[in-house]
């Protein structure tokens, strides 16, 4: 690695000396100077053209990719913030394009204008007050304005008032999956500390706190429409985060501190997969996918299963080796389905009695095995004695 830096250091020094030896010739006065380095006005002219074209470049590959690509861009908002954040988002993007058109044209067009000619003189122009107050206030009065919009959309989404009704739901990464303790009946989470991790207690949970006794954990995420969820976030290893993109949700998990996130479903699974968009783009991938088990199959492979649209909580940081791989689904129900499902699932307390029970008989048995064996070495000796005490009183 030094010698590559060194090798560097060294190139780049001959860059410059030959750049300063340039620079020395350009200034030598004297009748015989070479001009051969100056542009001359068909060079400047040329040059102009150019960056006319590669403008043109730029807007034409710009409009191609938004219509080649915009289909792929996140559709319907299935969360009530997501309507505020998609409103953000394209204010912000409508205000970019606006000014990247405009000032790329003029940046093109004035150097063009401008270009090099043996018959114009440059103009000297030190300074405008007016300009410098235009082009300063104009883009502070529009940050401005994005930022108050931004700060009034975060405060609706980031804060949950201590009254509000609402779901308590923990999300807990580790690599590579994640794991979700719903609070139970009374809506309180109890709590949990990597270091009783233990057993089925994978998550940590104090069960000595009352509030443990009624947590309930899942490997796949249910919550009903119209309620807002709050959401406690945990990881028990490396920086992790929890991106729910149908949602606009995303939130950092960090080791040794609890990040939360909170927002109100809007659609079902089942109600987002009849949204037309959504048949459109399911079977667009099907047939992608058929073509796809045709090659495979004429290959002697496996065909691929039909796609089915399922929300997911992925994990939006790079987390080690199987990051592509973390994910979990998540299922919106109508809030009768999803207090059938919760009624369904049993506590963290009578699965770890449920564990306990199952390892008593086991335990016993280990026990049995372990006494029978040593009455059978006890008299495996005991006979061997007395072959060798016979032996000897036959001497």
């Amino acid at each position: 690695m030094t010698s590559l830096l060194v090798i560097i250091v060294l190139v780049l020094l001959a860059v410059a000396l030959w750049q300063l030896t340039k620079i020395f010739d350009l200034t030598q006065v004297g009748s015989s100077s070479d001009d051969s380095q100056v542009a001359s006005d068909n060079d400047n002219n040329v040059q102009g053209y150019i960056m006319f074209g590669f403008l043109a470049f730029i807007y034409i590959f710009t409009i191609y990719g938004l219509l080649k690509w915009g289909g792929l861009a996140l559709h319907t908002p299935a969360s009530e913030h997501g309507l505020l954040v998609d409103n953000l988002m394209n204010i912000t993007w409508v205000l970019i394009f606006v000014v990247q058109f405009i000032t790329q044209g003029l940046l093109y067009w004035f150097s063009f204008k401008n270009r090099g000619n043996k018959d114009k003189k440059a103009l000297f122009f030190a300074d405008s007050n007016k300009l410098e107050a235009i082009w300063s206030i104009i883009p502070s009065v529009v940050l401005a304005c994005l930022i108050l919009y931004g700060l009034y959309a975060w405060n609706n989404i980031m804060f949950v008032d201590k009254d509000e009704d609402v779901i308590e739901i923990e999300l807990y990464a580790q690599q590579f999956k994640w794991t979700a303790r719903y609070a139970g009946n009374d809506n309180v989470l109890g709590k949990a500390n990597v270091r009783l991790i233990e057993g089925i207690n994978t998550l940590g949970v104090d069960m000595s706190d009352p509030n443990a006794q009624d947590d309930i954990i899942v490997s796949e995420l249910h919550i009903p429409k119209g309620k807002k969820i709050h959401f406690k976030m945990r990881s028990q290893d490396v920086l992790h985060s929890a991106y729910m993109p149908h949602f606009r949700a995303q939130m950092n998990c960090v080791p040794g501190m609890v990040t939360e996130f909170a927002f109100i479903p809007t659609y079902t699974t089942a109600e987002y997969r009849e949204l037309p968009f959504m048949i459109e783009k399911v079977a667009h991938i099907n047939k992608l996918r058929a073509e796809k088990s045709t090659e495979l199959l004429a290959k002697g492979g496996t065909a691929l299963d039909p796609y089915t649209f399922d929300y997911l909580l992925l994990c939006n940081k790079i987390c080690g080796a199987s990051h592509y791989n973390m994910q979990m689904k998540v299922v919106v129900d109508s809030p009768e389905d999803y207090k059938k499902w919760l009624s369904e699932k049993t506590t963290l307390a009578q699965d770890i009695k449920a564990a306990a029970a199952a390892a008593k008989p086991a335990e016993g048995v280990e026990k049995t095995k372990d006494s029978s064996v040593t009455k059978d070495t006890v008299k495996a000796v005991i006979d061997t004695a007395k072959a060798v005490v016979a032996k000897v009183a036959m001497k």
